[in-house]
């Protein structure tokens, strides 16, 4: 076995180490679960031009039994407003955002607006295109009380529906799953703390305790930001898988999930263009090269296998099945390379806002 063929297949198994711990041990959002004590609680959404998500994703907010829903229309083109008034529920509020001030990302502004708006103690912030089933806001709260958490976030079993979309959206769990294992979560490191602003829940003390958004106000990923800025606080973190009670289908297709990954890809990378292209030589050197290379070697042999086998163990563990996903990983790494384009850009156009 080379010493390249080696590192790789080195790679592959601590990551498989990650899968199969976490496999038996990171949470998983269940029905059932109690919802004692739970505080009064406000469900929060950003929404900018979702009108043709909010008609599916608001009845599995208003099914849950949050005191008040506020849902914030951010300068909407496509009607959104219309959408969220046509819901008759005496919790649902809509709330029309203010123009956004200098320095501040547009999600982060409308999620400050929507703090000073909510009356809860339980602040759950939510996206305009995340699905609730019933107990879903329970097994929140019961699971936050668990891990005795501050800050809590969800990541939500991602659906897909194309396949461009299943090249790149799978990553986001194995990843997850495979680099951290949920039992260094209480380490005080701030570079291992994660969130996902998919879901990402706060009592209402440790929001402000953080400074709320505005402590983030122009990070393009602010989740990941908050995360960290509760470990340096003091702050316990938690964190749950969807499970069949919280899912989401971010992109509607391969394009919009170039611009949606690629936007958030170079400030998750530390801004660096040299991180970046490490990043994707590393991705190409795991799991397209040993394919390439499977008559090389029994490593290289080893290490294409693993490459798949991560894909099933994620996939498994976040209840999405679609095992033939697995045939599309060594293909993830070229699939990707519009991704790092649009990364090393410098300038990200979500939503027909444009980031730098």
């Amino acid at each position: 076995m080379g010493v390249l063929s080696a590192a790789v297949t080195g790679f592959h198994l601590v990551k498989t180490a990650g899968l199969l711990s976490n496999a038996r041990s990171f949470p998983v959002l269940a029905r059932g679960r109690s919802a004692v004590g739970r505080p009064r609680t406000s469900l929060l959404v950003p929404a900018r031009d979702e009108a043709a998500r909010l008609p599916y994703t608001l009845p599995g907010l208003l099914a849950q039994p949050a005191e008040e829903i506020l849902v914030l229309d951010d300068g909407s083109t496509d009607g959104t407003a219309e959408i969220v008034a046509g819901f008759a529920d005496p919790r649902l509020r809509l709330l029309t955002g203010a123009p956004r001030p200098d320095g501040w990302i547009g999600k982060n502004w409308a999620c400050h607006q929507l703090a000073q708006a909510a009356t809860g103690d339980l602040l759950v912030y939510l996206d305009a295109d995340v699905t609730l089933r019933p107990g879903a806001l329970d097994a929140v709260w019961a699971q936050l009380r668990r891990q005795r958490a501050d800050v809590f976030s969800v990541f939500p079993r991602q659906q897909t529906g194309t396949l461009g979309e299943r090249f790149l959206v799978p990553l986001i769990d194995e990843n997850l799953l495979g680099f951290l294992p949920f039992q260094l979560l209480d380490l005080p490191i701030p570079a291992a703390a994660v969130a996902n602003g998919q879901l990402l829940a706060f009592r209402r003390a440790a929001y402000e305790h953080l400074g709320g958004h505005a402590a983030v106000a122009g990070e393009i990923v602010e989740d990941l930001e908050l995360a960290r800025l509760s470990r340096r606080k003091g702050l316990k973190l938690g964190l749950a898988l969807g499970g069949d009670l919280v899912s989401t289908r971010m992109y509607d297709g391969y394009r919009s999930a170039v611009r949606g990954v690629g936007k958030s890809m170079r400030a998750a990378h530390g801004g660096s263009d040299l991180v970046l292209a490490a990043s994707f030589a590393a991705n190409l050197t795991a799991y397209t090269l040993p394919w390439l290379l499977w008559r090389r070697g029994r490593g290289w042999r080893v290490a294409a296998v693993l490459g798949l086998a991560e894909r099933v163990l994620s996939n498994a563990k976040t209840g999405r099945g679609a095992y033939a996903e697995a045939a599309l990983v060594p293909f993830t790494a070229p699939a990707a390379v519009p991704v790092y384009l649009t990364a090393l850009r410098r300038t990200a156009v979500w939503k027909g806002r444009e980031y730098r």
